[in-house]
């Protein structure tokens, strides 16, 4: 593969008085509906196609290869392999599990790591199988000893209000799939399925653990309007679809209010919607001025926002980049601290200072 050398400098706004220099360059090409990254070493990342693809790439050598592996894939809308993570030896990834007769689940699997082929074992399914291509929303985080899982409601709305079905939650479970005894069903909701920590979600494209407080953060999708980033709280609600956090359906008919007492507040919404993707809370030596900040991306606007927040309270808010490099999918930090950006238009970028 012929080595990409593109980089250039623009001027990242900080606030109403000062500019610094950043530059972008381009670190990989021709990727096909690229959905997520991993690092598994510094110079070596697994990337996720949606139609199937697993591929290694290895930065220091320019070189790309697909590993085989064994999932089950249907490849259906919104769905199809979707979030990759590297931890300890083993790759951990989310997918739509071809359930048959036209019915998925965001489910998710893992497999011991090697370069040529994967054999992957199910850790986790969102029952029931729905037929729908909509909102896998799934995005995986591994905390000390669990891995949190986030399902989509598939376009099902009321269906995260019922914690007798996955869909519309965040899921936690240990790393080999295994039930914790303190989620929330041992500790005061008997009526929910033991897998699920958190109801109301509708969406989520994004989630990561803070290396600053320990917790774990999201975004979320609204319908028309009403994305959100907030935090995952034990044993919460964030309404979906009582609530429309701003937005209102599809029809242009109002939804329900923004936000009611007794559920979860997340920390910023976004009216009109911005297609809120991956997020991360950024700790590094590139951008140190930057630690502890929530960068945010998106698809809609094609832009990555840094909040600054504390606890539920945003701070402030700035546009780092908007339509510069496409719809944003997924977003990493290097080991040098670098910014790694994945695009649907099939790119991989770096975000650097000068």
């Amino acid at each position: 593969m012929k080595k990409c050398l593109l980089s250039f400098v623009f001027f990242l706004f900080f606030s109403s008085s000062s500019f610094s220099e950043v530059k972008l360059t381009k670190l990989l090409d021709q990727l096909n509906s690229p959905w997520s990254l991993t690092i598994v070493e510094e110079q070596t990342y697994l990337i996720t196609e949606k139609s199937g693809n697993l591929v290694l790439f290895n930065k220091a050598n320019n070189t790309r290869k697909n590993i085989k592996h064994n999932l089950n894939i249907l490849e259906d809308g919104q769905g199809g392999l979707l979030d990759v993570l590297y931890h300890q030896g083993y790759v951990y990834v989310s997918y739509s599990e071809d359930r048959g007769s036209g019915t998925s689940s965001t489910s998710a699997a893992r497999a011991k790591f090697n370069k040529s082929e994967l054999n992957f074992t199910n850790i986790f399914q969102a029952n029931p199988p729905i037929n729908s291509g909509y909102h896998f929303g799934s995005r995986l985080v591994i905390k000390g000893e669990h891995l949190y899982i986030s399902a989509g409601e598939r376009g099902g709305d009321s269906i995260a209000q019922d914690p007798s079905k996955h869909p519309g939650s965040i899921i936690r479970v240990y790393l080999d799939g295994t039930i914790p005894k303190d989620n929330p069903k041992f500790k005061g909701k008997p009526n929910w399925l033991p897998e699920i920590y958190q109801i109301g979600i509708r969406n989520v494209q994004g989630m990561a653990l803070s290396p600053i407080d320990n917790e774990v953060y999201m975004t979320n999708h609204g319908a028309r309007g009403g994305d959100w980033f907030g935090k995952v709280n034990f044993a919460g609600n964030y309404g979906w679809d009582t609530l429309y956090w701003g937005g209102t359906k599809y029809s242009g008919l109002a939804g329900g209010p923004k936000w009611l007492p007794g559920f979860d507040k997340p920390i910023t919404y976004y009216v009109p919607s911005i297609a809120t993707s991956a997020c991360l809370i950024y700790k590094g030596k590139e951008f140190p001025e930057w630690n502890g900040h929530a960068l945010v991306a998106s698809l809609k606007e094609q832009s990555l926002r840094k909040l600054e927040f504390n606890k539920n309270e945003l701070l402030n808010q700035t546009i780092i980049l908007k339509k510069k490099i496409g719809r944003i999918r997924d977003i990493k930090i290097d080991l040098s601290g670098k910014v790694l950006m994945l695009t649907d238009q099939g790119f991989l970028w770096s975000l650097s200072k000068k």
